[in-house]
């Protein structure tokens, strides 16, 4: 009992631990972003004498606004394909007896060995091809193409472990397969749907490589190019450009504080049933 004890304390001073490495650098980011610049390398680590909140609405006025919204555009469409097809794929995947349901399965998963390096010249080339590089279809398509597959591995999972007595029942009551999904898979699978939706918002809101690449527009560019070209624009105005991360990643905190313990509940399950 008293070995118990000590370890779930040794458990609880590792987790804090973790926690403050994690916080660390946000805490002075904030606080770096209500300084003036004079005050940031005077010393980083001091409360600002005057709290400067005129740097968030200098970062907003800047075009960071712009950047934003074609985040928030990119993001929504994006996400809203990945669900769709995932949970689609997935469902199809679980439920109807396919003779190469296995096999498909498999040929998905590897689409997580591939990495978006090696992939990059190929897009390039098939975007010119199409003519869309340089639109907003240019990173939405590959945004969707390779978070398919992680995404299908934990819905796969979670569809598993429904009952399939549930859905007997529904086809008793005249359902067929797809108000089965939509009324009864998709509402039992909020958890894992929530999951994925944190997990890949948080991969497409921060992607820098494809729109980096696909994106020459200004007008189009997401918050990580953006602010890359912020930065260059402010040139050594940091407190700003530090205003300007903290905004950024405000709606990614905000989505993972309302929808944490359904994310949790989703990445458990889909990670021991199946």
């Amino acid at each position: 009992m008293h070995q118990r004890k000590q370890l779930t304390i040794l458990t609880h001073i590792v987790c804090i631990f973790f926690c403050l490495v994690i916080l660390a650098p946000l805490a002075w980011i904030m606080l770096n972003s209500l300084k003036t610049n004079k005050e940031m390398f005077m010393d980083s680590l001091a409360f600002p004498e005057i709290p400067q909140f005129g740097n968030y609405v200098r970062a907003w006025n800047l075009g960071l606004y712009r950047y934003f919204g074609n985040s928030v555009l990119v993001s929504a469409i994006s996400l809203a394909g990945i669900l769709t097809l995932s949970s689609l794929l997935a469902y199809g995947l679980t439920r109807f007896q396919a003779k190469y349901a296995n096999v498909i399965f498999f040929i998905v998963l590897g689409g997580m060995a591939l990495s978006e390096q090696v992939a990059l010249v190929p897009l390039f080339k098939i975007l010119k091809f199409f003519r869309i590089y340089d639109t907003y279809g240019a990173v939405i398509l590959p945004y969707i193409a390779f978070r398919i597959p992680f995404t299908v591995f934990l819905m796969r999972a979670y569809f598993l472990s429904i009952p399939k007595e549930l859905e007997e029942a529904a086809v008793v009551d005249g359902y067929n397969s797809f108000q089965i999904f939509t009324k009864i898979i998709v509402p039992i699978s909020s958890p894992v749907i929530a999951s994925c939706a944190i997990v890949n918002l948080n991969f497409v809101w921060n992607e820098f490589l494809f729109a980096n690449v696909f994106l020459n527009n200004k007008a189009l560019q997401t918050i990580p190019i953006g602010l890359m070209t912020f930065k260059g624009d402010l040139k050594v105005d940091y407190t700003t450009t530090l205003a300007g991360l903290v905004i950024a990643s405000l709606p990614l905190i905000c989505l993972y504080v309302t929808m944490s313990r359904q994310f949790v509940r989703g990445l458990t399950s889909g990670a021991v049933k199946g």
